[in-house]
């Protein structure tokens, strides 16, 4: 089959919050020819099969449900003249630019001046948590879930079990409630003094805390899931519906494919304050880089990536050397992770953190090669699955020629 090249000024790979944001922004500052190429037959991510309330915030006059977002975002990318094709998958690259696609309309080569990568982050499904047993049916991610449920309208069970206990987890409780299920609990491995008020059920459904499963039950369809407590105890909680949610990985497959270096704490790409990657001209932005953080915050870093892509476009050098930012247990990672040239102006002020376990009060210190370059005392504990951020005035202390910074609780 004859594959059709073409050329573009920017190519935003996933349509979601984050790359329409950025197709959004980049196309209104007059970045030339700007197309957005999503996967699934609709774009805006996974908002589109959320139909709670609260997406947007001020900008919708105090938010708007999920799939309503998600039409606002596609209209905002297309009025400012960005190009969007959906139910077009990138299946790699064909040079550093360059990339190959398959659509029903056949397979095409197109080459870019800037590449973004906005693919999102999924939740690691049960296969991935290495959860043995059978594989009935009846098992799902919160994705999978909502998408039975509200995009194709399928019948689910009667019992249901969710696994975590995460705002998403919370979700996925609400949308088995409306299919008619009864959630008949939530397990957890953290033991309940790392809970916060967020994430303590408000409801009636029992939260197993400290219990881990170890195995699914049934054949035709799934009877129970098995659970091993802290203390050596094993139960089988009887349902027909078992819903893993939370354990986000950004969806970094593309990235990788392109030999982009991946941070070991984030899992996604590794990154500057400008949103670039260790390959010139290859930007990433959204929940690739961190998993997991709201639509808004996504669709924000998608839209500051314009300034820093359009300095590329006008022969901006892309920094050959920066220093690794790394961080110590029980910190699970820190982002942005690279520091570019200029100590990264752009930061804001802020890196953003998260952590393994909760921290009362953190004092986080800052070192290179054994040099003490900043301490900051937290005043709210620092609690895991929700960010926290340390203040970026410590950059012009930086060895540029030094070795990788290492952030450490004290």
């Amino acid at each position: 089959m004859t594959r059709l090249e073409r050329t573009v000024d920017v190519l935003v790979i996933g349509g979601g919050p984050a790359g329409l944001g950025a197709g959004a922004e980049l196309a209104a500052s007059g970045a030339g020819r700007v197309e957005i190429l999503e996967r699934e037959q609709a774009a805006g991510g996974i908002p589109r099969h959320c139909f709670h309330g609260g997406f947007g915030g001020r900008a919708t006059g105090g938010g708007v449900t999920g799939p309503a977002y998600a039409r606002r975002s596609v209209a905002a990318a297309e009025r400012a003249g960005a190009t969007l094709r959906t139910g077009v998958t990138v299946t790699g690259w064909a040079g550093p630019l360059t990339v190959d696609t398959t659509a029903p309309t056949g397979l095409e080569r197109i080459t870019a001046r800037a590449v973004v990568l906005a693919t999102g982050a999924r939740e690691r499904p049960r296969s991935a948590r290495l959860v043995p047993g059978s594989r009935p049916p009846g098992v799902y991610t919160t994705g999978e879930l909502q998408q039975a449920v509200h995009l194709h309208r399928q019948r689910i069970g009667t019992r249901a079990v969710v696994i975590g206990n995460e705002p998403v987890s919370r979700a996925a409780a609400d949308t088995l409630r409306l299919a008619g299920l009864d959630v008949v609990a939530l397990v957890t491995d953290q033991p309940p003094a790392r809970l916060t008020a967020l994430t303590r059920p408000l409801d009636r459904t029992p939260l197993l805390t400290r219990a881990s499963v170890t195995a699914l039950t049934g054949r035709e369809r799934l009877t129970g899931v098995a659970l091993r407590h802290h203390d050596g105890r094993t139960t089988t909680l009887r349902c027909d519906t078992v819903v893993f949610t939370g354990d986000w990985i950004p969806d970094h497959e593309l990235a990788r494919r392109g030999a982009v270096t991946l941070d070991p704490g984030t899992r996604g790409p590794a990154y500057d304050a400008s949103y670039r990657t260790t390959e010139t001209g290859v930007f990433a932005v959204g929940n690739l880089l961190h998993g997991v953080e709201s639509a808004g915050i996504a669709a924000a870093e998608g839209r500051a990536v314009a300034a820093p892509v359009l300095r590329h476009l006008a022969a901006d050098a892309w920094p050959a050397d920066r220093l690794s930012v790394a961080v110590d247990s029980p910190l699970q990672w820190i982002a942005p992770n690279l520091i570019g040239p200029g100590r990264d102006t752009r930061l804001r002020g802020r890196f953003t953190l998260r952590t393994t376990r909760r921290l009362p009060s953190p004092l986080l210190v800052v070192r290179q090669e054994g040099r003490v370059l900043h301490r900051q005392r937290l005043l709210l504990p620092a609690v895991p699955g929700r960010p926290f951020q340390l203040r970026a005035d410590w950059l012009e202390r930086v060895d540029p020629h030094g070795a990788t910074v290492r952030i450490a609780v004290r």
